[in-house]
């Protein structure tokens, strides 16, 4: 669909989605891992090439720690079952975060897979694992402070365009349209600066039970919205569109 090429979700409600129904967490996570197979189709369906979810932040770690290693191994059945199904269909799998600090098992998972989808060129699963927004800036700081100290940058001539590259994120656009399920309305310390201008949708529907017509509702309600980067809504009105310029 033209003007909408990445989707970044956060996948939230799992434990509720549990609750409700006298289960413990892991099921929910369990039901929310199995839900993501559903959303990349439909993702793909769409034509939108890039697909961002939010898997693992680095606050999670502070939860308890049976439900970590619960999440850690859901994370390798994942990748264990799915790196075939991405590599059949073309999808190249990113991980932006600190993956590094993970377990050992599931880095391991996540090399053979990034490898095996590495070549793959129209459509991008980015996972963001052990990830923080303010993590991120940290990292890009001390990176962009690196260079300056050899002398392969310079902090006089630093814009954004230069700063986004040392962004976990280098290489991938900005999400036009940022999803949460489960009805949180925050956007919880995730892709902070990419989603500047980000289009937001903000479901009630717990991301276990998020399917295929939730999201095309989301997608739906993204093409029905006006988006001005700073202009007004005459200035864009009177755009011409792509094709009418391509026409000139």
């Amino acid at each position: 669909m033209p003007g909408l090429q990445h989707v970044a979700i956060i996948m939230d409600g799992n434990g509720r989605w549990a609750r409700q129904r006298g289960l413990p967490r892991i099921e929910g996570h369990r039901r929310g891992v199995s839900n993501v197979r559903e959303i990349l189709k439909v993702a793909r369906d769409l034509k939108i090439r890039t697909l961002t979810l939010f898997a693992f932040s680095v606050e999670n770690w502070q939860r308890p720690p049976e439900e970590i290693s619960s999440l850690m191994g859901l994370l390798e059945f994942f990748l264990e079952r799915n790196t075939r199904e991405l590599v059949k269909n073309k999808v190249r799998l990113r991980v932006i975060g600190r993956p590094e600090e993970l377990p050992e098992g599931v880095q391991k998972k996540l090399h053979a897979a990034l490898e095996a989808t590495k070549d793959f060129k129209d459509y991008v699963l980015q996972v963001a694992l052990n990830y923080g927004s303010r993590t991120e800036v940290l990292d890009a700081v001390r990176a962009f402070s690196e260079d300056v100290a050899k002398g392969k940058a310079d902090p006089n001539h630093l814009d954004w365009p230069l700063f986004s590259r040392y962004l976990y994120t280098d290489g991938i656009p900005d999400p036009d349209l940022l999803i949460r399920t489960s009805g949180e309305t925050r956007i919880s310390n995730f892709l902070l600066l990419q989603c500047a201008y980000s289009e937001m949708f903000f479901s009630p529907v717990f991301w276990p039970d998020f399917g295929r017509q939730h999201f095309i509702d989301a997608v739906e309600s993204f093409h029905r919205r006006q988006r001005r980067f700073g202009k007004t809504g005459e200035q864009v009105t009177e755009a011409p569109t792509d094709e009418a310029a391509l026409n000139r």
